[in-house]
């Protein structure tokens, strides 16, 4: 059986590094590469311009209240929000509703905050 060098970088991530290949990830730069942002000398860069129109897609039962509760939340936070703006979707048999909500995407905390908002509402099943 051949053995085949460690790299010094493969050591330190845990894990040997065929030639040629990229050493592994840790988990912490595993999670930071898939967050959406990137580094820039120690600082987070969005990928997104703020403020943008932002469209988030909600799915839930379709029930009597579920969009006008999507819709308050969207309120909570775009005040501005256009109601006329919501795009419907029903299932097949109708059972669900998909809705795309466009908001003023301010800061990314500000989608963080609804993107919660909006999944921990009771009639809410995915947020997308």
């Amino acid at each position: 059986m051949v053995e085949l060098p460690e790299r010094p970088e493969a050591a330190a991530a845990g894990s040997p590094a065929l030639p040629g290949q990229q050493p592994a990830m840790s988990r912490g730069a595993a999670a930071e590469a898939s967050s959406g942002a990137l580094q820039c000398e120690g600082e987070p860069v969005s990928l997104i311009e703020y403020p943008s129109a932002f469209p988030i897609k909600v799915m839930g039962l379709n029930a009597e209240g579920f969009e006008s509760a999507v819709v308050a939340v969207a309120r909570q936070f775009d005040p501005a929000f256009d109601i006329e703006s919501v795009e419907r979707r029903p299932s097949k048999a109708g059972k669900y509703l998909g809705l795309t909500v466009t908001v003023t995407a301010t800061s990314r905390e500000q989608l963080d905050e609804l993107y919660r908002a909006l999944s921990l509402h009771p009639l809410v099943k995915v947020v997308l």
